[in-house]
């Protein structure tokens, strides 16, 4: 599933060649004809991400909810068109490029009400000027349940992933298992401050890279992560443990996040 820097560098993206543009909306695949042919000819206002949710504001009032899951896949590609590839369940098409949307988990038209429902369930999004830290350590600070569970929680805290998860932990000495309300405000903001950081460089440089001083590579991600599908940690040689929160992978040191409290 992509992680947030992903849907935010779409929308940036997206926002360069489609926003204040009025775009021909189709379905080549058919399923989502309705929707396309509500939002077809109408100008696209502006783009935005929140945490994995892409929204594309129509004139009207109306709005285009994608949220790719675990298969969805995002095409950008100038004109002239070119065929479909696969099943392209949304294609939009503005005066020089056409962005084409394949096997997205949700697909939808929501009108002004449906619109700031969805907002209001997502969780402060790490990578928006207008989040509220507070509200995602109010809801840690109150649980039991483990740290690596809810910075994955898109209505806690929107826009980790599971490779960031891994990642922002072992670079802060938190134990994914330690308990959110063991979770002290200066380890939450440690967190907070380094997701942060990480993602702006994952949009700036359309990569996961969270070695300090890395760049980019062919590679998936391996030379660019510290722990993250590895077998032995970089700080201290010792064995990385592999295990499962709600049947993701997860990866931890155990000697450099030790399990106990974090202030």
């Amino acid at each position: 599933m992509p992680e947030g820097h992903t849907i935010h560098r779409a929308a940036r993206d997206h926002r360069r060649i489609l926003a204040d543009q009025k775009l021909a909306v189709s379905s080549p695949q058919g399923r989502f004809a309705e929707g396309a042919a509500r939002l077809n000819g109408r100008r696209c206002r502006a783009v935005e991400a929140y945490g994995k949710h892409l929204l594309y504001h129509f004139e009207g009032g109306d709005t285009l909810h994608i949220h790719l899951g675990l298969f969805g896949r995002i095409r950008k590609h100038k004109l002239p068109l070119a065929e479909p590839r696969g099943a392209v369940r949304v294609r939009l098409v503005g005066p020089a490029h056409a962005v084409d949307i394949n096997g997205p988990t949700i697909c939808r038209v929501l009108d002004g009400p449906e619109r700031l429902t969805l907002i209001q369930r997502i969780g402060p999004d790490v990578l928006r000027a207008d989040a509220d830290p507070e509200r995602a350590f109010t809801k840690i600070m109150r649980s039991r349940a483990p740290i690596g569970r809810l910075i994955m929680d898109q209505s806690v805290m929107a826009g980790i992933g599971n490779i960031y998860r891994s990642e922002v932990l072992w670079r802060q000495g938190i134990h994914p298992q330690t308990p959110g309300r063991m979770i002290g405000r200066a380890a939450f903001d440690r967190i907070w401050t380094d997701a942060k950081a990480l993602l702006t460089i994952g949009v700036k440089r359309n990569a996961i890279i969270t070695v300090d001083g890395a760049i980019p590579s062919k590679s998936r991600y391996r030379e660019r992560v510290n722990i993250f599908a590895k077998s032995q940690c970089p700080a201290c040689r010792g064995a990385i443990r592999r295990f499962e929160i709600d049947g993701r992978r997860a990866f931890v040191c155990d000697a450099c996040q030790p399990l106990s409290g974090n202030e």
